[in-house]
C-alpha cells in the first residue's frame, strides 16, 4: 500500500505560492502585472507537477493492488499438485491431493460434499470441498475451479498441469487472499469441485458429478437461493492466455468480468472469440444462478495440448495466473458495489 503524508505533499505543493524575502517581495512589485502572472504561472506549472504525481501514485497503487494475487505462489502450488501425478477420482492420488488441498485450509471453515457417484465403471467416490469466508453483506459468491485429472487418462501419466492442476492452484492462493481480514462485501466460498471429467466419454450423465450433486444438495437446503454469483476458473494456466466468452454464461456476469479485466489493463486477454462451453457451471446455470465460466479453451495451436500427456508444466506461466486471479479478485470487489 501507498500512503500519502503530509511530508510528501504539504499545503505549498499543491499550488500556495513559496514564502520569500522583503527583497524579493520588493522585486515582485517592481515587476507588477507582469511578475504577478509569472508567479501565477509557476505556481500552475507546480500544481499540476503535483497533480500528474498524484495520478501516476493512484495508477501504482491499482497495479499494485491487481499484483496482491501472489503468481508465483500459485504456479508452485502447480507444481506440488502435478508432482501427486495422474489424480483421477478414486486413485490414492487422488487421496494425498485432497489431503494437501486441506492442510493449506487449516484454520478456516471448511466443509464437503462427499458421495458415491454411480458411473460407467462402477461406484467411484467423490468429494467436493468447499472453503467459507463470512463477510459482512447477505448473499454468496462461489469461486470454483475443480481439482481431479481426466480418469481414460489415468494409466498414461496424465498429469492435467492446466486442465485440474492450474484451478486447484488459483484457489489455493485465492484462499491466501480471503483470510487476510473479514470481508466488508458478501461472503465468498471457494469450491474445489470434483468429478468434473467424465469417466468414459462426455454427456451429460457422464461428467460433472461433483456439481450436479451439490447443485441438487443446495437447491433443497436453500443455499441456492443466496448465491449472488458462481465464477468458475478452468484451464486458466495457459501461457498463451485467452479466455473465452462462454454463450452458456450470464451475460451480465461476463460483462463485469470484462470490466474488471478492462479495469486492470488485461482486457486483451478476454473474450476474443465466442464459444459455448459445458462446464461446472453448467447445473447453477441450470438452476438461475449467475454464472461465468472463466476458460481458456485453445490450448496449444488448434488446441493440441488439451486431454493429452503434453498438458505439462513447462505450458503454463505464473503471468497467466495472475491475470485471472486479480480479475477474478477485482469482479468480486465489483459485486459488492453492486
Amino acid at each position: 500500500m501507498i500512503r500519502i503524508t503530509s511530508d510528501h505533499v504539504g499545503t505549498a505543493a499543491l499550488g500556495d505560492p513559496p514564502e520569500c524575502s522583503p527583497a524579493d517581495e520588493q522585486a515582485r512589485r517592481k515587476l507588477g502585472g507582469e511578475g504577478r502572472m509569472a508567479s501565477r504561472l509557476a505556481a500552475g506549472r507546480r500544481g499540476y507537477r503535483v497533480f500528474a504525481v498524484l495520478l501516476a501514485l493512484v495508477a501504482f497503487a491499482e497495479l499494485a493492488h491487481a499484483q496482491s494475487f501472489n503468481a508465483a505462489r500459485a504456479l508452485q502450488y502447480t507444481r506440488e499438485v502435478v508432482a501427486f501425478g495422474p489424480r483421477p477420482i478414486g486413485s490414492a492420488n487422488h487421496r494425498k491431493l485432497e489431503n494437501y488441498i486441506l492442510n493449506h485450509l487449516k484454520g478456516d471453515s471448511v466443509e464437503d460434499d462427499a458421495f458415491t457417484a454411480d458411473t460407467i465403471e462402477g461406484k467411484l467416490p467423490v468429494r467436493n470441498l468447499i472453503a467459507k469466508f463470512p463477510g459482512t453483506r447477505d448473499g454468496i459468491i462461489v469461486i470454483a475451479g475443480h481439482y481431479d485429472t481426466n480418469y481414460p487418462l489415468r494409466s498414461t501419466g496424465y498429469v492435467g498441469a492446466n486442465d485440474g492442476g492450474s484451478s486447484t492452484a488459483i484457489l489455493l492462493e485465492l484462499a491466501n487472499q480471503l483470510r487476510v481480514k473479514k470481508r466488508e462485501g458478501h461472503s465468498v466460498w471457494l469450491l474445489w469441485t470434483d468429478g468434473e471429467e467424465a469417466v468414459k466419454e462426455w454427456t451429460a450423465t457422464d461428467s460433472l458429478y461433483g456439481v450436479r450433486h451439490l447443485a441438487d444438495k443446495w437447491q433443497q437446503n436453500g443455499t441456492l437461493k443466496n448465491i449472488k454469483a458462481f465464477l468458475l476458473a478452468d484451464m486458466i494456466g495457459d501461457a498463451d492466455l485467452n479466455v473465452d466468452r462462454d454463450a452458456n454464461s450470464t451475460p451480465w456476469l461476463e460483462e463485469l468480468v470484462y470490466r474488471a479485466a478492462s479495469k486492470l489493463g488485461y482486457q486483451s486477454h478476454f473474450f476474443g472469440r465466442t464459444i459455448t462451453v459445458e462446464d461446472d457451471h453448467l447445473p447453477f446455470v441450470q438452476r438461475g444462478v449467475p454464472c461465468a465460466d472463466l476458460i481458456d479453451l485453445d490450448y496449444g495451436y488448434g488446441n493440441v495440448f488439451h486431454h493429452t500427456p503434453q498438458d505439462t508444466l513447462d505450458k503454463l506461466s505464473p503471468k497467466s495466473m495472475e491475470i485471472v486471479g486479480a480479475v477474478i479478485l477485482e469482479t468480486v470487489q465489483l459485486l459488492d458495489q453492486k
